[in-house]
């Protein structure tokens, strides 16, 4: 079995534990995702199977859509839900306020990272300096926030207000981070309470099996053709076959940056890339 499968996931597993699961069901070990989703979080997990582990890094796209709902009143440790409050003001909000900050958001951002979080300083990450206690200066990274809009109605709930967004951001971004800036840009706090990802580059939610679909048989696995159909194909055969089968350097024989390449009977062989006048292995199948 060879391509990729989309899951939805639920919330409360781990992505490693969707790869774990999926990998029982599907009796491979040969199994990975492209792109960690918290336990809290739902939605688009990619997970490359077989051969398609060889392209993990052309399916980890520049680009994700969330969904998340948001509380405004406080902040949590972990940045959402789960974590201890750590910073608390309640104020009155209205719709326009809202839109008004959403709207500052919008383009390059410097955002820094959340503590609880895998980003490693001098070889650590830093969810584990924080469960030890340790102070750890955080990273500022610069990230793009495409699309920032307000979804939902504003809700009053117990002297907090929550409401729904909908964003689209560069990857490396932490939705959980932008909650908190939008929170204190508001002039109080903000926690995420609710996070479903709903497109990861060409995957989108509507492609996604649960894990119960794939317990019952119902599900595709993408090819490899599939999930590359935006990238030119290149047909080899006789000796060029034999020196691509053996990773040769060859002259350039293709336009662009890369092309995959098949045999006549439409089997994968490889990825070539170009550099200069030549054209060399980048994945081999």
């Amino acid at each position: 079995m060879n391509g990729v499968i989309v899951v939805d996931k639920d919330k409360g597993y781990t992505s490693r534990d969707v790869v774990n699961i999926v990998g029982k069901l599907l009796k491979t070990k040969k199994i990975g995702h492209t792109g960690t989703l918290d336990p809290i979080a739902t939605g688009v997990l990619v997970l490359p199977i077989g051969k398609g582990l060889k392209i993990s890094e052309l399916l980890v796209s520049d680009d994700k859509e969330y969904i998340a709902r948001v509380i405004v009143g406080y902040e949590t440790d972990t940045l959402d839900i789960t974590g201890e409050i750590i910073n608390e003001k309640r104020i009155k909000l209205v719709k326009d306020d809202i839109v008004m900050v959403l709207d500052r958001f919008k383009g390059k951002i410097k955002q820094e990272v959340p503590k609880y979080s895998a980003i490693k300083v001098n070889g650590k990450k830093l969810y584990e300096y924080a469960r030890e206690g340790i102070y750890v200066e955080l990273p500022i990274r610069d990230v793009f926030i495409y699309e920032l809009d307000l979804i939902s109605d504003i809700r009053e709930v117990n002297g907090y207000y929550e409401f729904d967004i909908r964003v689209m951001v560069s990857k490396g971004t932490y939705i959980r981070s932008l909650i908190r800036d939008i929170g204190r840009e508001l002039g109080s706090y903000a926690t995420m309470m609710e996070l479903r990802r709903i497109r990861q580059g060409n995957f989108t939610i509507d492609m996604a099996y649960k894990i119960k679909d794939i317990e019952r048989g119902n599900y595709k696995v993408l090819t490899i053709d599939d999930v590359l159909k935006d990238m030119p194909i290149v047909i080899v055969k006789g000796d060029m076959l034999f020196k691509i089968r053996n990773g040769c350097v060859m002259d350039k024989f293709f336009d662009g940056d890369k092309a995959l390449i098949k045999d006549e009977m439409g089997n994968c062989i490889a990825i070539y890339q170009n550099s200069l006048s030549k054209a060399r292995v980048f994945k081999m199948f």
